[in-house]
């Protein structure tokens, strides 16, 4: 019997709750950095109000239509009523990343905010077009990889970088975020509906908000005021997007040398973008809803790219999540509504004014929902006999959480973990690879977590195909995770002070394109992980071996199985 997919239902307003929490706290960041790390103060920061946030407005916005364009054509298709849109927005790893390593080291160099910007197009730009191209393959590599191997990258991710993080927001700040967190325990762990219907997501926002408002702020750490508001008014003003193929121009004009060795930033990114998109939409099939792996990647790839020719530097990407939000009761409505209001806050310049009337503590509870679901389906939905494979995929994506708890700890300390008025102490990441910190060992650390996207991928699948005594399946990815450790995807990495980056080892490519040799610079720490690249070798002929062992005992080698 046919069933009607309405563009709106009550629920999707909790999903929008939660979907804009997560999309405004990266249109906040984006000011903040820019203006610290590459110079956009004063008129300088036109290039963030002008160009990059009717940017991101454009991409977000096609993004979430398509989304929901998609949801609607999934339940016609299947005559279904409870599609969930694939949530969408800007890609916070990406955009850290870009700050940081492309913009930057740009900056510091010339001193000036437009070449920064100029090469933050370069690097959205690159990604957009590895993500398009990314769809045209993802579909084969959805298919050879094991469902716990895709899942696995986002429970760790989920633990760490959602759950973790934001729970430990809201026990530093319990006053606004505590009473959000029991509405939603209340919603969606018990399902018992509030008076009136009166969506869970909704309510939660609410009286956070209001208990910021309401409670002092030296109770609640939580900083919220009429003036803050009334400052915030003032900074609103009309921003239509400006086509930015000129900037663009201007660095492809550039000598090669001023901008190819910053591939060894993008590429990586791109493919990490990529895999992370396609492990998103795994997890909505898993969940129920079963997308296109194709149009899903290429729409990605085509709001990145737009992203970039209207003047944002941050790729936009599927959003890890679907699970929670369907758990939610959210459709379609949501994603649209989310492309909407966003559109409208870029446009109309006021992110501040939004941030300085409700504030992220009252909304942090949904998203750490999402963290859990996300966590406890890659346990569900996975065969019962791959839950090892799952847990094996958690570790790289903990160590990547736990590495960004460090440097932040040791770039806060000023490279220092003991103050010394009279001499400067050399920041721990440089004391090679035998540091040890509390037990752990740094370079242990960086190694696991460098790369990690596709390193948790790897071990799972590994893991997945000797569960089930695919022993060649097995060497044929140790073969991969050695390829992509040579070339520096993973585990490979430099530092230079307490800044991490990725040691991409093309450097011949980069001296015959155009580029000086890559060497070290003075204080700065190079690992080149060919010794991991040994290592996985090694698992390749060992699987391979028993897989010939395996093949010609097959009764012997299955005996007590």
């Amino acid at each position: 019997m046919s069933q009607t997919y309405p563009a709106f239902v009550k629920r999707d307003l909790d999903g929008f709750c939660g979907l804009l929490i997560d999309n405004l706290v990266q249109l906040l960041l984006i000011p903040v950095l820019c203006a610290g790390l590459c110079g956009m103060t004063g008129d300088d920061a036109r290039f963030i109000y002008q160009n990059m946030l009717p940017g991101a407005a454009i991409s977000i916005l096609i993004g979430n239509l398509f989304y929901a364009w998609q949801a609607h054509r999934l339940a016609a298709r299947e005559q279904r009523a409870d599609v969930t849109a694939l949530p969408y927005g800007i890609n916070t790893p990406s955009m850290l990343v870009y700050i940081f390593f492309v913009m930057a080291p740009v900056y510091a160099k010339t001193h000036s905010a437009e070449a920064a910007w100029q090469m933050g197009l370069l690097a959205c730009l690159g990604s957009g077009v590895i993500e398009l191209g990314g769809s045209f393959v993802a579909g084969w590599v959805r298919r050879q990889t094991p469902r716990a191997a895709l899942l696995s990258t986002l429970a760790g991710i989920a633990i760490g970088f959602i759950s973790m993080t934001f729970a430990l927001q809201i026990f530093q700040k319990p006053l606004v975020a505590m009473l959000p967190l029991a509405v939603i325990f209340i919603t969606l762990f018990s399902r018992a509906p509030f008076p009136l219907g009166l969506p869970g997501g909704l309510v939660a926002v609410v009286v956070g908000t209001l208990c910021a408002w309401l409670l002092p702020a030296d109770m609640t750490g939580v900083s919220v005021s009429t003036s803050s508001v009334a400052a915030a008014w003032e900074q609103r003003g009309w921003h239509l997007p400006q086509l930015a193929l000129g900037a663009l121009r201007a660095v492809f004009d550039l000598p090669p040398r001023e901008w190819v060795g910053y591939l060894s930033v993008i590429v990586p990114m791109g493919l990490f973008n990529v895999i992370g998109s396609l492990q998103n939409i795994e997890s909505a099939e898993a969940a129920g809803d079963r997308f296109s792996t194709f149009s899903s990647l290429a729409a990605n790839g085509v709001g990145t790219i737009a992203a970039a020719l209207f003047g944002s530097c941050f790729p936009t990407t599927i959003y890890i999540g679907h699970p929670g939000w369907k758990g939610l009761g959210a459709r379609a409505g949501y994603s649209t509504l989310n492309g909407i209001v966003i559109t409208a806050v870029c446009l109309t310049g006021t992110v501040s004014l939004l941030s300085a009337v409700v504030p992220v503590e009252a909304g942090i509870s949904i998203v750490l929902w999402v963290g859990i679901i996300i966590t406890a389906q890659a346990f569900q939905t996975t065969p019962h006999e791959h839950a090892p494979a799952v847990a094996v995929g958690l570790f790289p994506a903990i160590a990547a959480w736990g590495a960004t708890v460090a440097q932040g700890a040791f770039i806060a300390a000023g490279g220092a973990t003991v103050h010394h008025a009279l001499s400067a102490i050399e920041p721990p990441f440089l004391k090679g690879q035998a540091t040890e910190l509390n037990g752990f060992l740094l370079h242990g650390l960086i190694v696991v977590e460098r790369g990690y996207i596709f390193t948790c991928m790897i071990l799972a699948a590994i893991t997945a195909f000797l569960i089930d005594r695919r022993f060649f399946s097995a060497a044929a990815w140790s073969l991969v995770a050695a390829l992509f450790s040579a070339i520096g995807l993973t585990h490979a990495y430099q530092v230079h002070g307490n800044d991490i980056d990725f040691q991409f080892n093309l450097d011949r490519l980069y001296e015959y394109i155009g580029g000086a040799a890559s060497t070290a610079a003075p204080g700065v720490l190079v690992f080149r992980a060919f010794n991991i690249t040994l290592g996985y070798l090694l698992f390749a002929a060992v699987f391979f071996a028993f897989g010939l062992h395996h093949r010609r005992n097959p009764t012997a080698s299955s005996a007590g199985h």
